[in-house]
């Protein structure tokens, strides 16, 4: 099947309604696992899209039957202006849903200003407990910081709140029950996820502990229950523990894809419209939009980047030949 010419549907009849908005590039912190092994790089300031340009994306996009936005980065809270952009964006006919990926180390400055604009879904990046062993993994001491970031969150009404805990071998897989234990006292989602194998990282390939390691390991806590998916929800697969306020989560990329139900298109912080997050295929929307390219111009490429849209990504639980090329940081996850 075709695309449709006012919808984005995909070769496969996938309905891509979610957009991944990454508002920059920058971030507060050096994980190892998304930095590079050499210096970092960073675009222009006059390479990322203006405020401005990202709504008039949105806008197309909505038309299109984009109804579900996801605003990331690097870490989108240190783009100054971001409270009023997730205003402008909140106002938005037709989406149905905003929310907000963020290491957490801004984010009790800014809470009251996303809750105004009517976001209460955030996704928190925490990949240790130990202040120590954050510190090594994120090359900055401000586990304190994020806790108590999560805790406010709590308190404020946030809901759900997501902890992304990216398991990795050797480093934090001693913690994962630690972290699934948190689903027993605090309603979180806590949500494990398979390592994406990117190039020229600090950590090695081989690091990457798999969705069937994950639930044996925090299976010890109990029997894992199925929840079942709803229409709105992303790629993890959910679980619950009898008796848990929380939810555990597996996004598994890597081990058993789920490419036959993806939904998503990524517009990264430079402008480019990706189909897929393991793929180095995408459109360049900047270009278009300032060399003054119409609302129809900039609708045709992202027909065309859904009509790019692969079935599957190539990248296996083996991945040493074909890690993606880009830097997570640059794509936005």
């Amino acid at each position: 099947m075709n695309p449709c010419q006012d919808r984005l549907i995909d070769n496969y009849n996938r309905k891509l309604n979610y957009l991944r908005v990454s508002i920059t590039d920058r971030c507060n912190l050096k994980c190892m696992y998304c930095m590079p092994k050499t210096r970092t790089w960073k675009l222009e300031h006059s390479d990322i899209l203006r405020y401005e340009e990202i709504l008039r994306i949105v806008e197309i996009g909505v038309k299109l039957g984009i109804s579900k936005i996801r605003v990331t980065g690097g870490e989108p809270l240190v783009r100054k202006g971001v409270g009023h952009f997730l205003k402008q964006l909140s106002v938005i006919n037709k989406i149905e849903d905003i929310s907000l990926t963020t290491n957490g180390i801004f984010l009790k400055n800014y809470m009251d200003t996303i809750l105004d604009a009517r976001i209460s879904r955030i996704n928190i990046s925490l990949d240790s407990l130990e202040r120590e062993k954050f510190k090594m993994i994120t090359g900055k001491d401000a586990f304190d910081r994020v806790w108590e970031a999560v805790m406010t969150a709590l308190d404020k009404g946030f809901d759900p709140i997501k902890i992304n805990v990216v398991a990795l071998k050797g480093i934090n897989e001693d913690e994962l029950t630690d972290f699934a234990k948190l689903s027993f006292d605090y309603p979180f989602h806590i949500r494990f996820i398979e390592h994406m194998p990117f190039k020229n990282v600090k950590i090695e390939t081989g690091h990457g502990l798999l969705a069937p390691e994950i639930i044996k390991k925090i299976s010890r806590l109990g029997t894992l229950e199925s929840v079942e998916n709803h229409q709105k929800d992303g790629p993890a697969a959910r679980y619950k523990f009898k008796g848990a306020k929380g939810e555990i989560g597996i996004i598994s990329p890597i081990s058993h894809h789920f490419c036959d139900r993806c939904n998503r298109l990524r517009l990264t912080a430079d402008g480019q419209l990706r189909p897929c997050l393991l793929s180095n295929f995408q459109k360049d929307l900047k270009t278009c939009s300032r060399t003054g390219g119409s609302d129809e111009q900039i609708k045709e490429l992202f027909l065309e980047a859904v009509a790019g849209k692969g079935f599957e990504h190539q990248i296996t639980a083996n991945p040493d030949s074909n890690r993606i090329d880009t830097l997570m940081s640059a794509i936005g996850g």
